[in-house]
C-alpha cells in the first residue's frame, strides 16, 4: 500500500495551493490530511469518508482553523484525495501528510509534502 502526496511548495500569504494524494494497493473508507509544524504535534486538518460507493461522497470534517479556506475532496475512481488550500497564512506552514484508513481500520501514511507560506 502506498500513498504519494504532492503539490506542496512556497507561496505568499493569501495565495493558494492544491495538494494531491494518490493511493495504490488498497481503497480507503476515510482519507485525511494532517499537518505538522516544527516543534508541534501532528494535527488533523480535514477528512472525508467514502460514502460507500465509487460515485458518492460521505462525511467531511474540517479543523476550525481551516474552515472556509480549505476544501477536501476525493475521486474514488482514481483513489486520490485532494486538499485545495486558499487564503493561506504563515500559520499554515507545515509538512502536510495524507492518511488512508482501510476498511479493516488499518492506517497508512503518505510521505508528507512541505507547505511554506511567507508573510
Amino acid at each position: 500500500v502506498q500513498l504519494q502526496a504532492s503539490g506542496g511548495g512556497l507561496v505568499q500569504a493569501g495565495g493558494s495551493l492544491r495538494l494531491s494524494c494518490a493511493a495504490s494497493g488498497s481503497t480507503f473508507s476515510i482519507m485525511s490530511w494532517y499537518r505538522q509544524a516544527p516543534e508541534k504535534q501532528r494535527e488533523l486538518v480535514a477528512a472525508i469518508s467514502s460514502g460507500g460507493s465509487a460515485s458518492s461522497i460521505g462525511r467531511i470534517f474540517y479543523a476550525d482553523s481551516v474552515k472556509g479556506r480549505f476544501t477536501i475532496s476525493r475521486d474514488n475512481a482514481k483513489n486520490t484525495v485532494y486538499l485545495q488550500m486558499n487564503s493561506l497564512q504563515p500559520d499554515d506552514t507545515a509538512v502536510y501528510y495524507c492518511k488512508g484508513r482501510s476498511w479493516d481500520s488499518d492506517d497508512y501514511w503518505g510521505q508528507g509534502t512541505q507547505v511554506t507560506v511567507s508573510s
